[in-house]
């Protein structure tokens, strides 16, 4: 069974189970989505829309929040100087992975309106035994100062935990460096830190435990960056491919 749906001023032809990217909803990675506007329905019986079908709902988990490829805007007027302008821009999608195409119900099921920047046609679902959602109160100044306080009591114990990498170096063994920048998000100025930080080869990073990430994140400033962008196992593959 498959459906034809619209979204983002775009139409679809999905089939459970199939993964596609559509314009950014206002959802989060692991959340369900509903698109209730059907144009048509096809399998044993081919149904159309008109213009769309009662009842006929697709519902999809949201995989992840994401970028499309770079598109490169060139103007140049000839007539004005011969100006030139060069833009570049990644629309952003919404990752989606189809769940269950629904022939009918889908008007009946609970569900709440989100606030879709792709699709007005988007709904989060909600389990209609669900209990309804406390309302959200704004924090008072005591309870701020709560969090400020437990914020501020539990950052020296981050940074007790953080330890100085021990197989740091004064200069690059034989003179001659690692290219640091083949690392995913180390460009020429974060190479230029590690290196003030005493570290020039990949084996370096490979070696790096849970605390020497958290010491090399705050003298990096990067917070996260290692783990993020999996700097432990790019190293450690580049390190093997030396030996």
């Amino acid at each position: 069974m498959f459906a034809v749906l619209k979204t983002g001023g775009k139409q679809y032809k999905v089939s459970s189970g199939d993964t596609l990217r559509v314009e950014k909803l206002a959802a989060d990675a692991g959340e369900t989505v509903q698109f209730n506007e059907i144009l048509m329905l096809g399998g044993d019986e081919t149904v159309v829309g008109a213009p769309l079908v009662d009842g006929a709902a697709v519902q999809a988990e949201v995989v992840d929040q994401i970028k499309g490829d770079k598109v490169i805007h060139f103007v140049r007027r000839r007539r004005k100087h011969s100006s030139k302008r060069t833009k570049g821009h990644r629309q952003q999608l919404t990752l989606l992975r189809v769940t269950d195409i629904l022939a009918s119900g889908g008007d009946a099921t609970g569900v709440k309106a989100a606030v879709g920047a792709g699709s007005v046609a988007a709904v989060a679902v909600v389990a209609a035994a669900a209990p309804k959602p406390a309302k959200k109160v704004a924090p008072t100044a005591e309870k701020k100062a709560e969090a400020k306080a437990e914020a501020s009591a539990a950052a020296p114990a981050a940074e007790v935990e953080a330890s100085k990498p021990a197989n740091l170096l004064t200069e690059a063994r034989d003179g001659k460096p690692d290219d640091l920048k083949k690392i995913s998000g180390v460009g020429p100025k974060l190479e230029e830190k590690l290196h003030a930080n005493g570290i020039f080869h990949f084996d370096q990073i490979a070696a790096w435990a849970p605390a020497e990430v958290a010491f090399m994140d705050d003298q990096l400033s990067f917070k996260g960056r290692i783990d993020r962008d999996n700097w432990i196992e790019q190293a450690t593959a580049f390190a093997a491919e030396q030996e």
